[in-house]
């Protein structure tokens, strides 16, 4: 089974991104094809690259990078849960993905994005497009928009899939099963 990360990408204490991870967790659980590990940046909470080297030396003398990079490169593939502010993804989460390098090459990826408006972020997604492809991780095709977040949560802190979502996930997660990993070049 590929090891998938959901990394919960905002570091908010009161994000909707907690629910929607749960729920999509619990679907890639079911899926079959994924060992699943949940991951929070908040928990996380890294600071602003701080490394004096570059990420792509791999050289890290900061305990929370050392462990940023032991955690991502333990997956195989990872599914964002990303909000959108003001029409894009946020700086913590870009802070995460900019940390590391060599551990994001080759591996799936794949995007689970929200806001309160209609667009569901996708252009938040579209935006971490070209960053996504910089650093070499596979970006799949499909994506799960939802719009209108604030609709799909209930008061005790949990998430109502809108009717085609489950589908819509079970689309991107086939996807990403049937990525294979490429090797990076020397």
């Amino acid at each position: 089974m590929t090891r998938l990360h959901v990394i919960s990408a905002p570091v908010r204490p009161t994000s909707s991104a907690r629910p929607v991870a749960r729920w999509v967790a619990e679907q890639a659980r079911a899926h079959g094809g994924f060992e699943v590990t949940p991951v929070d940046l908040g928990e996380i909470a890294l600071p602003f690259l701080d490394e004096p080297e570059y990420a792509s030396t791999g050289i890290y003398t900061h305990r929370h990078t050392r462990d940023w990079s032991a955690l991502v490169d333990s997956a195989e593939a990872f599914l964002f849960v990303m909000p959108m502010h003001n029409g894009g993804f946020t700086a913590p989460f870009k802070n995460a993905i900019d940390h590391l390098f060599h551990e994001w090459q080759g591996k799936p990826v794949g995007l689970v994005g929200y806001s309160a408006g209609p667009t569901g972020g996708a252009p938040a997604a579209e935006m971490l497009r070209p960053v996504r492809t910089r650093v070499g991780m596979l970006p799949a095709q499909r994506t799960l928009a939802l719009p209108g977040i604030h609709e799909l949560l209930d008061g005790s802190g949990g998430f109502r899939a809108p009717e085609g979502a489950a589908g819509a996930l079970a689309g991107v997660l086939d996807e990403m099963a049937s990525s294979r990993r490429r090797p990076v070049a020397a």
